[in-house]
């Protein structure tokens, strides 16, 4: 049968229009650009972009050139050239990950089961300290047990304080102790099972005083010391299987060491062995280099409430300097914490964070930072920028400059916009800015801006020198194993990475056959890349 060339030609213009509407829904991303450095792309594939940087530059990634590509109208990443003796991106910690603390302090966190070699890192001429998390003390799988299970999944290792509880088959009875502990890694002599025919059931019951009842019960403790019991049976009655129990502390001053709350199995044994309660105190960092320590009042053993510690620095050899990073006196807190982290001991130095139109004739970047007794000598950059003050300075003994004030280039104009964290220009920069010039930027993909005014998003360039105050708020991210690690899930979106930004919202549940221990809310929002997240068991 021959086709109508009429409605050939129809079919044709609706495959085309269609083909049309296809690509136009297609999503794009923004022009990319990279100060500081340059880009290509691959005839065969538009959507990834490879990236360098100029000389004295470097990838924020940490390698010499990357790429970022285009997925549903965003860029992977935002390419960012840093200068040469800038550290950017964290390297990866294997069995472990870096956090950020206060003053820019960078942390080791391992792996329950791994110690690090170092607690912390430090950026050392545009390189990160290489962490490692190696193995710690660790118990391997438990002892077997005939005719027992343990209640609970069983683990690749278990780290060191780690226990499990042991559960016999229906007709066995437990010897010894149902829960052992991994100390040290080594398992504690577990339990045994042992059996009853049915006969020897019987005669039992049958040798068993009249009115007495051979009903499965949970033994009370007597020796609670201070421990507040709270749901006891009443009439002091015995403790049935699936009854509570919730545990405190008598007293200020005291902590819970163990479970708030146990449970009476169905075998006549709790599901964990009654907590403690002792006294609080506040661990003593004996480990800082290059410092000294008074404890006030002058107390031995451990630090409790109440008690300080006062530091200093001590001197070393060779001129070199030290001065104290952090609180001189801390304090031990009811808590258990001190009221401030630990100080250190950094050697004293001459820092200065110099304008984008001035120069120094040792220091490539804007960061000048010299020992005591050094010099610098100063200079403008741009055209019909006017130098005041002294050119040449030096170092003082005390880490302070020889000057009262700090020179500076006035009038002129401004060289390329300041750099921003987590920050970029929205518009193509130039070379050089007019007085009265002013530069809008924008944060990161899930990073938000801080805008105390309607300028906060702007840089100006006033007489020679950009002003402007802009803060990007860090996103928070939470991974599916970490949730895990913790016992719970999203109430909305169950298994899946969170990256929130500041200020949303989240809703937690906890995973199924799990309890809220009530340490933490289920609700939590994030606070500049910091969610506390709740626990449940």
């Amino acid at each position: 049968m021959r086709v109508p060339v009429k409605l050939l030609g129809f079919a044709f213009w609706l495959f085309f229009f269609n083909c049309v509407q296809c690509q136009a829904k297609k999503k794009t991303c923004r022009a990319l650009s990279v100060n500081n450095g340059f880009t290509y792309r691959l005839p065969s594939n538009q959507e990834e972009i490879f990236y360098s940087c100029n000389e004295g530059y470097k990838p924020f990634t940490g390698k010499w050139w990357d790429s970022v590509t285009c997925r549903e109208g965003s860029w992977s990443d935002e390419p960012r050239c840093i200068r040469e003796e800038e550290c950017g991106a964290f390297p990866s910690v294997h069995h472990g990950k870096l956090t950020l603390r206060d003053q820019g302090t960078v942390e080791v966190e391992c792996d329950p089961g791994f110690i690090s070699t170092s607690p912390f890192i430090k950026c050392v001429s545009g390189t990160w300290d290489t962490p490692v998390c190696k193995v710690g003390a660790r118990c391997n799988i438990p002892p077997k047990v005939e005719y027992a299970f343990i209640r609970s999944k069983p683990e690749e290792f278990y780290i060191d304080g780690s226990y499990v509880t042991y559960l016999c088959q229906t007709s066995f009875s437990m010897n010894g102790k149902s829960t052992v502990f991994c100390l040290n890694g080594t398992w504690e002599d577990p339990p045994t099972c042992k059996g009853c025919q049915i006969g020897c059931r019987i005669q039992q019951e049958r040798r068993l005083p009249q009115g007495t009842s051979n009903e499965i019960t949970c033994p009370l403790s007597t020796t609670v010391g201070d421990l507040i019991i709270e749901r006891l049976p009443d009439d002091d009655g015995p403790v049935k299987p699936e009854h509570k129990l919730i545990f405190s502390c008598n007293e200020q001053g005291l902590k819970l060491v163990g479970p708030s709350e146990i449970k009476c199995e169905s075998n006549g044994e709790w599901s964990s062995p009654f907590p403690k309660c002792e006294e609080v105190t506040c661990p003593l960092n004996t480990t800082v280099e290059n410092i000294k320590m008074k404890r006030s009042p002058n107390f031995e053993g451990p630090a409790k409430p109440g008690h300080k510690l006062i530091f200093s620095c001590n001197e070393q050899g060779r001129g070199t300097r030290l001065k104290l990073n952090g609180q001189s006196k801390i304090t031990c807190q009811p808590n258990g914490q001190w009221s401030s982290s630990f100080p250190k001991c950094e050697e004293v130095m001459c820092v200065a964070n110099l304008p984008a139109n001035m120069r120094s004739d040792r220091h490539l970047g804007s960061v000048v930072s010299i020992r005591p007794g050094d010099t610098i000598t100063l200079s403008c950059v741009g055209r019909g920028s006017e130098f005041q003050g002294q050119s040449k300075i030096k170092c003082r003994q005390n880490g302070e400059w020889n000057v009262q004030q700090f020179p500076k280039c006035v009038g002129g104009k401004c060289g390329p916009p300041p750099k921003v964290e987590f920050a970029d220009t929205i518009e193509m920069q130039k070379t050089q800015y007019n007085s009265g010039e002013r530069v809008e930027y924008g944060c990161f993909n899930k990073y938000k801006l801080v805008q105390h005014h309607r300028d906060s998003k702007y840089y100006t360039c006033e007489q020679g020198e950009w002003r402007g105050n802009i803060t990007c708020l860090k996103p928070c991210t939470v991974t599916v194993e970490e949730m895990d690690k913790r016992g719970i899930e999203l109430q909305w979106g169950g298994r899946e990475k969170i990256f929130s930004p500041h200020d949303d919202v989240i809703t937690f549940a906890c995973q199924w056959g799990k309890q809220h221990l009530k340490v933490n809310a289920l609700i939590q929002y994030c606070n500049d890349g910091v969610m506390i997240l709740p626990e449940c068991v």
